[in-house]
């Protein structure tokens, strides 16, 4: 898969900076063992890229903990059953709900063809459209 490059907030890159300064540490500390370059900013502390079942593995994990707190702490809602790639469909539904076009959500999930973003995500780019009569309604209105 190609390289291609994203826009990231100011917060994300600080995190992503302090990420890539304790993988610096890591490197040095493995030394001549350090797996890879420089091309994964999350990495085993070997340097190998992490697998994406490293994420989802302890996500679901953490979920169950969430779910089965102790009984004083009572949940109104339990959460529900998340992969790491749940968080890609979280995401562009945000973006869409928030408004963002669809050609630049598209363009954020990788995705040169909009048929497929306009496939998957119409039922929100639908609420959206309920929302956008709204908002004429009111402008128009006065």
């Amino acid at each position: 898969m190609a390289p291609r490059s994203a826009a990231l907030s100011d917060g994300t890159v600080k995190v992503l900076k302090a990420q890539r300064s304790m993988q610096a540490a890591d490197k040095l500390a493995v030394g001549q063992k350090w797996k890879r370059t420089d091309d994964h900013v999350v990495t085993t502390c070997w340097g190998e890229p992490i697998h994406p079942d490293m994420v989802s593995s302890p996500t679901a994990t953490m979920i169950r903990r969430y779910n089965n707190p102790v009984k004083e702490l009572q949940l109104k809602e339990p959460l529900p059953h998340t992969r790491l790639h749940d968080l890609r469909h979280i995401h562009a539904t945000t973006l869409l709900l928030a408004g963002v076009p669809v050609h630049a959500v598209a363009a954020r999930l990788g995705r040169a063809d909009l048929s497929i973003t306009l496939r998957v995500y119409a039922h929100v780019i639908r609420a959206a459209e309920t929302s956008a009569a709204d908002v004429f309604a009111k402008t128009v209105s006065g």
